[in-house]
C-alpha cells in the first residue's frame, strides 16, 4: 500500500492553482472539467515525470462540511499538511520575497525544523526540515 493521491481543501481551486504552481513550485498534472468544479492535482517538480509521483488535489469546498473543518483547523493554528524541505532557512526567504504570509518563522521543533504559512485559500501549511 503507498499513498498516491492526497489533497488539501482550497477556497478557491484557480487561486489556489496559481499559489501552489507560480509561488510554491509544483507543477500542474491533472486539470479535468467536473460540472462546477474540477479533478485538479499538482506534483512536486522532482517527481513530475515519475511513475511513483504522490498528486495533490486542489479539493474544493463544495462538500457542506468542508468549509467548517478547514475553518476549525485554522482557527486552532493546526496545518492541513506539511511539506517537507531541505533548507528552511532558504526555502522561508524565498517565500516571503514572493509575499508569502507567515504565521511562524522557522524554528526548532525536537528533531526537526518547522514553519507555518498561509497558503490564501483557506490553510496553514507546514513546511518541515529534517
Amino acid at each position: 500500500m503507498k499513498i498516491k493521491v492526497t489533497s488539501v481543501l482550497v477556497s478557491d481551486q484557480e487561486k489556489a492553482l496559481q499559489f501552489y504552481t507560480s509561488v510554491l513550485g509544483f507543477v500542474k498534472k491533472t486539470d479535468i472539467p467536473m460540472g462546477e468544479y474540477r479533478w485538479l492535482t499538482v506534483v512536486s517538480p522532482e517527481s513530475a515525470a515519475g511513475p511513483d509521483q504522490v498528486e495533490l488535489v486542489l479539493e474544493p469546498l463544495g462538500f457542506p462540511p468542508a468549509r467548517p473543518y478547514q475553518q476549525a483547523l485554522r482557527d486552532a493554528g493546526i496545518p492541513y499538511t506539511m511539506f517537507f524541505v531541505d533548507d528552511i532557512a532558504a526555502e522561508h526567504t524565498r517565500l516571503e520575497k514572493l509575499g508569502v504570509q507567515f504565521k511562524t518563522k522557522p524554528m526548532q521543533a525536537g528533531p526537526v525544523k518547522i514553519a507555518l504559512f498561509d497558503d490564501t485559500c483557506g490553510n496553514w501549511i507546514q513546511i518541515v526540515q529534517l
